[in-house]
């Protein structure tokens, strides 16, 4: 007997698992507090609703109600059925051992709209400007890890990343790993040049990423996840610069174009990004790199983006892009195959 209860005991204990919440019915179900109070129980431990309605100073029937109501929407289950005798308890659990809420609002418009989280890109926002008649894409950049992390959630339709790998290849050994199926798309939008940012006439004399850790200088870093972060953590640990030897290491901006704000107005002696992001403030510039810097996105929204896959193989964006500095276009909208 002691063992069939110890049995019954540890079969209601599972393993526990976070659960992803994408829909709209689901997300406006745990507005209710009520509902969300009974989830909360019920991912800490199974319960039964007389043990539920004890815990909550409420009827057997009110909890049953809003019970009901989380197991139609699948984010409560059953546990166990338990006989003692003639009494028959029914447990149930929570679905996940945490929730995470994750839901695109989109706006109703007769326009498409794209939401394009990665890689701040200066070539995005012009095509983002190009394509506004006919394509609203909305841009969120989070750095290229997190956007094709974002990508493979299904919290965006469109990436963008310049992830350059240990083997030498950009972004394909990335996603690979992330979408094993290969039911992903990937194309080229631009080859960019990368470098040192330095306020004009460079006055302290940065020559290279070694003057990073002179104490003189203030540097301004990118978010961790970023292709350009990626790269910077690479060469100083390949180098053998110690990050907590340069001021500001710790001190991120999430772009490009704030990197050379920072830069520009002088809270930064020097920060690396986009030739073209210090082209638009004018500064000094040394080059270090040049990376292919491409598009990803799942088969499925190939339609959808026709609009823009369309227009960067066009003359005409390659015309108006010139004046994006440091980019090269030769190789715009061709597809990667992996």
């Amino acid at each position: 007997m002691v063992n069939f209860y110890l049995h019954l005991s540890f079969s209601l204990i599972a393993m526990k698992k976070a659960y992803t919440i994408t829909s709209l019915e689901q997300t406006k179900l745990l507005a209710d507090s009520r509902r969300m109070r009974i989830l909360r129980l019920l991912m800490a431990a199974p319960s039964t609703l007389t043990k539920l309605s004890q815990e909550l100073g409420q009827s057997p029937a009110w909890v049953r109600h809003h019970l009901q109501k989380l197991l139609a929407a699948g984010l409560v289950e059953p546990a166990e059925i338990r006989k003692t005798g003639t009494v028959t308890e029914k447990f149930y659990r929570a679905k996940g051992g945490a929730f995470l809420l994750q839901k695109t609002i989109l706006p109703e418009s007769r326009r498409p709209t794209i939401l394009f989280a990665g890689s701040h890109d200066l070539a995005i926002e012009h095509l983002a400007k190009r394509l506004a008649p006919y394509l609203d894409i909305v841009l969120h950049p989070i750095g290229s890890l997190d956007g094709l992390i974002n990508l493979h959630q299904g919290l965006c339709h469109l990436s963008g990343a310049h992830l350059l790998d240990k083997s030498g290849v950009y972004n394909i050994p990335y996603i690979s790993r992330l979408f094993p199926q290969h039911n992903i798309r990937v194309v080229t939008l631009a080859y960019r040049v990368q470098g040192l940012m330095t306020a004009p006439n460079n006055p302290k004399e940065i020559r290279s990423i070694s003057d990073l850790a002179r104490p003189d200088i203030r540097f301004v870093n990118r978010n961790t996840g970023s292709g350009t972060r990626l790269w910077i953590d690479a060469y100083l640990h390949q180098q053998e610069i110690p990050t907590n030897k340069i001021h500001g290491y710790k001190r991120i901006v999430f772009t490009h174009t704030a990197a050379a704000e920072q830069v520009a107005s002088g809270l930064a002696h020097a920060a690396i990004g986009l030739q073209a992001a210090a082209r638009q403030f004018n500064l000094h510039f040394i080059p270090l790199f040049e990376e292919r810097f491409d598009l990803v996105f799942p088969r499925q929204e190939t339609d959808q983006l026709a609009p823009l896959l369309d227009e960067i193989q066009s003359t005409s964006f390659w015309k108006t892009a010139k004046g994006l500095s440091g980019y090269n276009f030769t190789h715009s909208g061709e597809e990667i195959t992996f």
